[in-house]
């Protein structure tokens, strides 16, 4: 028995976020087959995910289903909150505005930056040696 529900993509870092919200549901959340507090095994990184529904006062009303790999728990945090959004927005499209303006549908597109050639790191230089 197939549920119908709304499908959005998140990406947050090298993270990617596959989310299914599915409606009149118990407001069970899993993310990878674990749920989100044993998964990321910190608090803030689960408000921080369930964010857009707290602002949509959706919280409680959709079994979330979330499959994220690549990069660290905090893009899996990032990638779902995003897909979270993009998946309300296809739930209902009155909900855009309000997740506009709290900036929960932008992708956020800070990236690491890459090592360059005679440093240690990206910007951080080998001690200077006078003498």
């Amino acid at each position: 028995m197939a549920r119908e529900g709304f499908y959005a993509t998140g990406r947050r870092k090298e993270a990617v976020a596959k989310v299914w919200l599915f409606p009149e549901g118990t407001g069970r959340i899993i993310i990878n087959g674990r749920k989100p507090t044993q998964y990321f095994g910190r608090e803030d990184l689960v408000i921080h995910m369930i964010e857009p529904l707290r602002v949509t006062d959706m919280e409680g009303k959709f079994d979330i289903k979330i499959k994220a790999h690549g990069g660290g728990i905090t893009g899996h945090a990032g990638a779902a909150r995003l897909g979270i959004a993009r998946a309300l927005v296809k739930y209902n499209p009155e909900f855009r505005p309000i997740l506009r303006k709290g900036g929960f549908l932008t992708r956020d597109p800070r990236m690491v930056e890459r090592k360059k050639y005679g440093r240690p790191k990206a910007r951080k230089r080998f001690q200077f040696s006078k003498r």
